[in-house]
């Protein structure tokens, strides 16, 4: 079973030389520290700041420098720093390659609900809405199940949607799986994870064929 760290270790694989990347709040900010040194990747933040590194070491924080979710970061050579406008402009006009969201639920054709719980009090949705629009490749990184032990991986999505339709993969502390016409495919588990445990914390409809390979995070 995976922790937050290596749920980041294992999507920071999915990060191809050249992208684009947005970063969600939450463990999709653990990514960056975890992108291989040999390739080149953009990582933006709607709140306006293009070029993030990995988060600082303490003592370096520098409080003027952060991401959507208000923690200190840190800045490449080459980063830059623009207004929300320009930011927007970069996410609703196509320009990131790939996103990276935190979800509460996803459902088996890929609808995403990660920004209203009933009765919680919410500042609003934020830019989540404009990313899983605009996004032409979105991987959710979340628990398998709540702490009640109940599935989030669901037939329908109980919460308040974000995005219908949306989502291209799954990365869990339990499996990576990908979203297809048929629900739920298993393309591997997490270390020492059996493929009855995924099935029995997985609601929605799951297709497993073959041997599913462990994860190699």
């Amino acid at each position: 079973m995976l922790d937050k760290i290596g749920i980041a270790k294992r999507i920071a694989k999915e990060v191809k030389d050249g992208y684009y990347v947005n970063l969600g709040i939450g463990i999709p900010t653990l990514v960056a520290n975890y992108v291989r040194d040999d390739i080149q990747v953009e990582f933006q933040s709607e709140n306006g700041v293009l070029g993030m590194g990995p988060f600082p070491f303490e003592g370096d924080e520098d409080a003027d420098i952060i991401n959507a979710g208000k923690q200190t970061i840190t800045t490449l050579a080459g980063a830059s720093f623009f207004d929300s406008a320009t930011s927007f402009a970069m996410i609703r006009g196509k320009h990131v390659d790939l996103t990276i969201l935190g979800a509460m639920e996803v459902s088996e054709n890929g609808d995403i609900a990660n920004w209203k719980i009933p009765g919680k009090m919410v500042k609003g949705m934020g830019g989540a809405m404009d990313l899983v629009a605009s996004a032409e490749n979105i991987i959710v990184a979340m628990m398998h199940t709540n702490r009640a032990g109940e599935s989030k991986l669901l037939k329908r999505c109980s919460l308040p949607l974000t995005g219908v339709g949306c989502v291209k993969k799954i990365v869990t502390n339990l499996a990576v799986l990908e979203v297809t016409k048929n629900g739920f495919k298993l393309l591997e588990r997490a270390p020492g994870v059996s493929v009855d445990t995924i099935k029995n914390a997985t609601e929605g409809r799951l297709e497993i064929k073959g041997e599913i390979p462990e994860m190699n995070v």
